[in-house]
């Protein structure tokens, strides 16, 4: 028995994709604000302060809760879609860059699931969307999602967003993985993590994958994406102010001046 809201979903694309949630009557999904894409007629939209919680009550505890999300990147306000008509509705809310859509059913996981900063998408009302802070200094200082993560709490679904193509790993009691800190989508709470130092000077002055990275033990789940959301802005920034590089092209600096590129 749940006690957070039973929804059901489909999830539609592959590059650009958005999940459809179905919702009987007096059913509600809670969402980002700038998530939603479509619904069907019947369905009430309304905004809510606090972390989305069915138990949480009083003004200030929900400014609080709503505060904290803050931290992580997220809106102070969640927007809560009930279906006040008569049978099954259906609303959608799309993923805000390319990749994967991840469904996560916090029962099976443990009730509760570690996210890199802003990658809650939606969920069913009662899921608890709130902070993480990592324990170790380590992680604080050097990790590529500093002290703070965000943390999905309840036994309902939630879904997340991730960029490129996605990986769920299990591991193993005591199995590590080592990984670059911005490829972590999510982790279970059983999951270990900390930040470790690339030694050797070369790989220090020289490295291209920078001088530190995560280190995850289990037991438990990760769910790893191929594209951090950063590499591709940083990617796209340097595209665009640079001179473009001309790899594998004939026509050299005449490419530019013909697609108007030139000056």
């Amino acid at each position: 028995m749940r006690n957070n809201h039973e929804i059901d979903y489909r999830i539609y694309g592959e590059e650009m994709q958005y999940v459809e949630v179905e919702l009987d009557p007096m059913e509600t999904a809670i969402a980002e604000p700038g998530s939603f894409m479509m619904m069907d007629d019947g369905i009430q939209m309304e905004t809510m302060l606090g972390d989305g919680s069915q138990q949480q009550s009083g003004f200030m505890n929900k400014l609080f809760s709503a505060g904290k999300r803050l931290l992580v990147g997220e809106n102070l306000f969640l927007t809560a879609y009930t279906n006040v008509g008569q049978g099954k509705k259906r609303v959608s809310f799309a993923s805000p860059y390319p990749g994967k859509i991840i469904p996560m059913d916090l029962q099976r996981l443990g009730n509760r699931v570690i996210c890199q900063k802003d990658a809650f998408l939606c969920a069913a009302k009662g899921v608890s969307i709130g902070i993480e802070f990592q324990k170790r200094l380590g992680t604080g200082l050097f990790g590529g999602e500093g002290f703070i993560m965000e943390k999905l709490e309840g036994d309902g679904l939630a879904f997340v967003h991730a960029c490129g193509h996605v990986l769920r790993k299990e591991l193993q009691p005591g199995e590590l993985i080592k990984i670059d800190t911005g490829c972590i989508v999510a982790f279970t709470s059983e999951v270990t993590y900390d930040i470790q130092f690339v030694g050797g000077i070369k790989n220090t002055l020289f490295g291209g994958e920078g001088i530190f990275y995560a280190t995850l033990r289990g037991p438990g789940n990760v769910w790893i994406q191929t594209l951090p959301i950063s590499r591709l802005a940083s990617r796209i920034l340097s595209y665009g102010v640079g001179k473009r590089k001309e790899e594998g092209s004939i026509l050299g600096g005449l490419g530019n001046l013909i697609d108007g590129d030139g000056y």
